[in-house]
């Protein structure tokens, strides 16, 4: 059974999907600012990270929050982490593939996990020692022993092209042992489909809290494992992740620390 902050992070998720859904016949009307080289946000944006505020606050007057387009609010042990809308640049341009993401850390740990995709109605959750869930149905990571056959999802994040080169290097290692790569435009879904067995294994450089904090607990209350390049286990403050069953992400991690610079390594 869902704890009760789960299911006040659902309906967040769920009020903030309504304002994803309603706006996505006007994208070409949306205001959109890039804060920086090609990392946009639009109002639908804030408008998301507003509402799932609003939602939390009132349940939660007293925890923090840090989110993608306000930034930290608060301080405390109990914090939320936000990205209200994960998938930007797809969702912009009509692609059909973006969530929403919602984790509560305590201590910098995560305990509580939501990642809601509104157009699948997909609803991905997770509790510390509960297990994880994709619309009340019990998940696991998928049980491939190695890379062979594997499908593995990454990401090319535009707020670390100088590590370009390093990163052409670790999909080549990969993809030389892996079926097949993919990139699909939101690390929060990428993160909830290795927790479901979609995907095998997942990796990328530079993720931000909120792009990562919710998946990763998927993924361990899946019974996988998440980790930074050098194999250290726990959310990495580089943002540079590996996540897979025990099997595939030590496999990623001997593929991808044989080729990544000790810059990434040591981070």
């Amino acid at each position: 059974m869902p704890r009760p902050a789960v299911n006040v992070a659902v309906r967040a998720a769920r009020s903030a999907g309504n304002i994803i859904l309603r706006y996505m016949n006007r994208i070409d009307g949306l205001n959109v600012v890039e804060k920086q080289r090609m990392d946009f946000a639009s109002e639908v944006d804030r408008l998301a990270e507003a509402e799932i505020v609003k939602e939390l606050k009132r349940a939660y007057p007293t925890h923090g929050f840090l989110a993608e387009e306000s930034g930290a609010i608060g301080k405390g042990p109990l914090t939320w982490v936000i990205d209200p809308l994960d998938g930007t640049h797809n969702y912009l341009r009509g692609i059909p593939h973006f969530s929403v993401s919602i984790a509560l850390l305590d201590k910098g740990e995560p305990v509580y996990a939501v990642v809601f995709d509104p157009l699948r109605d997909e609803l991905f959750t997770a509790s510390k020692g509960d297990g994880a869930y994709l619309n009340d149905r019990r998940i696991r990571v998928a049980k491939r022993e190695n890379l062979g056959g594997a499908m593995i999802a990454t990401g090319f994040p535009y707020r670390q092209r100088s590590h370009l080169d390093a990163q052409l290097d670790m999909t080549r290692a990969l993809l030389g042992q892996a079926e097949d790569i993919r990139r699909s435009g939101s690390a929060a879904l990428d993160l909830a489909y290795v927790a479901a067995g979609r995907y095998d294994g997942f990796f990328e450089i530079g993720l931000k809290p909120w792009d990562m904090a919710a998946g990763v607990l998927l993924v361990r209350e899946a019974g996988g494992r998440y980790c930074d390049f050098a194999g250290r286990d726990g959310i990495p403050e580089s943002g540079n992740i590996v996540a897979g069953n025990l099997n595939v992400a030590q496999a990623m991690v001997d593929a991808i620390s044989a080729n990544a610079t000790p810059r990434l390594l040591m981070a």
